[in-house]
């Protein structure tokens, strides 16, 4: 292997790891000051100008407060817990393509680190060793309510894999490959949102409960759980925690907009390739502002609810989905694009149907009436 190339490797390594890591920073900014705007308040305000130095005290105050190890909990594994929820969250990008291939000092750079053809395999793989830090987190504290929180995570994070899987077959069978790049290219002028808008939905409601964002954020339920799995941390493991979701966050941004919306194509990519990564953190800002409008929004489930949703409704839409999907491309095997349209908006509207009779058939749990 030349030289050249393992540099490339660690160049393009390293400045990921740090747009993740002040993503992860700002994303939090972020989220305090659009919530500050849905709901007509000020937001943080102090730590620099307008507040834009809020998330280096945070950064500052975690590094410095105490953290604690309760004298009953499986120390190893507790300690690890938080660096097994982390790690996969900063790696799983590593297949999002960021733009074209550009030069640089007379040397042709891709834009994406790992280019492999099984990308999206690789990402459902990467994206299944998360649970495990979670999981381990609440059993190693040796208390029930973190116990609780995992246990709900591992359960809710099951479940909604399943749809989730089937969600990532819809571009999968669309372009014909499981590379993004190929992914991505293959919506040139026809991006997959319009051929696939309740493949879309699939994609983002699943997502929502694989990272336990609002309002599938039963795993830290503070009303009942008082945070649920992390409960006994503190200090930067419980910061490795907060790390994790919000990079999850950006890394289910970032597969939306390469699987539905294009990646980093726009208007003039092919003669400017540097605006694709510009357009692809537009797509990215886009999508986390959805996700932060949604917990500004909505209430969150009752688990039972929660549970069936994803068992009733969320997993029958989504096989019906890529079944319908897969019997159009099979009896169409030459259409692209365009061509696809009339055929798929049918497939949507009987998917569409098939999860409004399912909704109305209700989601099981006892109704009380006090």
């Amino acid at each position: 292997m030349e030289s050249a190339l393992f540099w490339e490797w660690v160049i393009k390594s390293v400045v990921i790891l740090l747009i993740m890591l002040t993503g992860f920073a700002y994303v939090t900014f972020y989220e305090r000051k659009a919530l500050a705007r849905i709901q007509v308040r000020i937001g943080p305000n102090r730590a620099g100008p307008g507040g834009w130095l809020q998330p280096v005290a945070d950064g500052v105050k975690l590094i410095f407060k105490e953290e604690l190890i309760p004298a009953e909990a499986e120390k190893v594994t507790f300690v690890l817990a938080p660096i097994i929820t982390a790690v996969p969250a900063l790696i799983i990008t590593a297949v999002v393509p960021w733009g074209e291939t550009v030069s640089i000092f007379g040397r042709q750079v891709s834009l994406a680190l790992a280019n492999i053809n099984v990308g999206v395999l690789y990402i459902m793989a990467v994206a299944s060793i998360a649970v495990y830090g979670i999981v381990l987190a609440g059993w190693s504290s040796n208390n029930k309510y973190a116990m609780m929180g995992g246990l709900r995570a591992s359960a809710q994070m099951i479940s909604y894999e399943l749809a989730l899987g089937l969600a990532f077959a819809i571009p999968v069978l669309l372009s014909g490959s499981m590379n993004l790049l190929e992914i991505v290219q293959a919506q040139k002028g026809f991006w997959y949102i319009l051929l696939q808008p309740v493949g879309f939905v699939i994609f983002i409601i699943a997502s929502l409960a694989e990272v336990n964002r609002s309002p599938f954020d039963m795993p830290e339920a503070e009303q009942e759980l008082t945070a649920g799995y992390h409960t006994e941390y503190s200090g930067m493991k419980f910061a490795l925690f907060y790390m994790g979701e919000y990079i999850k966050m950006i890394a289910v941004s970032s597969f939306a907009a390469s699987f539905f919306f294009g990646g980093y194509s726009g208007p003039g990519v092919d003669r400017w390739p540097w605006l694709g990564p510009l357009y692809l953190l537009l797509k990215i800002a886009a999508m986390l502002f959805w996700m932060i409008w949604m917990r500004a929004t909505l209430p969150r489930f009752r688990y039972d609810r929660l549970m069936a949703f994803g068992w009733k409704v969320l997993f029958p839409v989504a096989f019906a989905d890529v079944l319908l999907t897969a019997v159009v491309l099979v009896l169409m095997p030459q259409a692209a694009g365009a061509a696809l349209f009339l055929p798929l908006l049918v497939v949507n509207a009987v998917v569409f149907v098939l999860a409004l009779a399912l909704l109305s058939m209700g989601l099981g749990g006892k109704q009380h009436v006090a």
